[in-house]
């Protein structure tokens, strides 16, 4: 793709980012929303093959199905109260609508059957702007919106997506689809936390952000799409392997990286707010997720499976490690210690 026109799209996707989660209007927000749906579609679709095209295609058709129902609830909203601000959503009807479109935007259950296809279609890069940067508008939205939503449908939701994500993930051998399964389940996580403690789930998202970050860049730099050939990049770069090893058990959510920080924060919430069968629940299905990052972490480091793969093994590179994916995996798995400080500063 040209340079020049990669960063067209790059500031109009950051821009869109900004009128969104600065806007007070709903119809600002559904502009913001727009100019971002329009500038990742060329960055998926940039290597012209038929599974991108098809991805973008069908990227295309959920976020516009989902900004019309943005538009609708609004509009219905704006009807019945006369007010377009978007903290003030009251009408019942218009909450339920928004929380279909934000949950179509996001992926949750049972809206999520676009994501994995989408971000299978994409490539690596343009997958992490689809898991992190395109879901923080919606998530901004949600934030601003959590006190009119109704608990009951988005803990339902929260606990389906965490349930489908670790399910759906087990059988899978496309890494980018494990992390597309990934990431619904997290979203399960933020969703069931957001209509009592809103800033838990900013948080959820920037740590989750910064893990998934630092698992897509290093799967971009070692070049691994399938568990096959995952199996055999040990040789390449064995310390970079380490870490990643490290990142997803921290995605995870194991106690000692920073991956079980939102998670202990979210459970003892909920647990305070007499909803421990819920998190109980949650907590359990978590472990499904647990297993396929497990998997993944057998195939990146420990050891190579009995059975032989049709890869040849690749040659060990002196290329030194971009500076970014040092700082995010070190970031994705040492903050837990200062999570005192963390936690204040959401």
């Amino acid at each position: 793709m040209n340079p020049q026109a990669k960063l067209i799209f790059t500031i109009s996707l950051l821009l869109g980012t900004a009128i969104t989660i600065s806007s007070n209007h709903w119809i600002m927000a559904w502009a913001g929303l727009e100019i971002n749906t329009l500038a990742i579609l060329p960055l998926i679709s940039k290597s012209h093959h038929p599974r991108a095209i098809e991805a973008a295609t069908k990227y295309f058709l959920v976020q516009a199905t989902a900004s019309t129902l943005l538009l609708f609830s609004s509009m219905t909203n704006a009807w019945y109260t006369g007010q377009w601000d978007i903290t003030q959503l009251t009408h019942p009807i218009s909450c339920l609508i928004l929380t279909s479109a934000i949950a179509m935007k996001l992926g949750l259950v049972p809206f999520h059957f676009w994501f994995p296809e989408v971000l299978q279609g994409a490539p690596l890069t343009t997958g992490l702007l689809l898991a992190t940067v395109m879901k923080f508008p919606p998530i901004t939205l949600f934030f601003l919106t959590s006190h009119s939503l109704n608990p009951t449908l988005l803990t339902c939701m929260a606990i389906l997506s965490a349930a489908l994500g670790g399910w759906m993930g087990l059988n899978q051998t496309q890494i980018r689809k494990i992390l597309a399964f990934s990431s619904i389940a997290h979203l399960g996580w933020m969703t069931i936390i957001i209509s009592f403690d809103p800033k838990l789930t900013l948080l959820n998202f920037y740590i989750y952000s910064l893990m998934t970050a630092a698992t897509f860049l290093a799967l971009n730099s070692i070049k691994a799409f399938k568990l096959t050939t995952l199996m055999t990049t040990w040789t390449k770069t064995p310390s970079l392997n380490a870490m990643l090893f490290l990142t997803l058990l921290s995605l995870a959510g194991l106690p000692p990286l920073t991956g079980f920080l939102p998670k202990w924060l979210i459970i003892q919430e909920l647990t305070k707010q007499s909803m421990a069968p819920a998190a109980t629940v949650i907590s359990l299905l978590s472990l499904l997720g647990l297993f396929f990052y497990l998997r993944l972490a057998y195939c990146t480091t420990i050891t190579l499976p009995p059975h032989t793969t049709n890869h040849m093994k690749q040659w060990h590179t002196n290329k030194p490690t971009h500076i970014t994916i040092a700082i995010l995996t070190t970031l994705s798995t040492m903050l837990l210690p200062i999570s005192p400080l963390i936690y204040p500063l959401s």
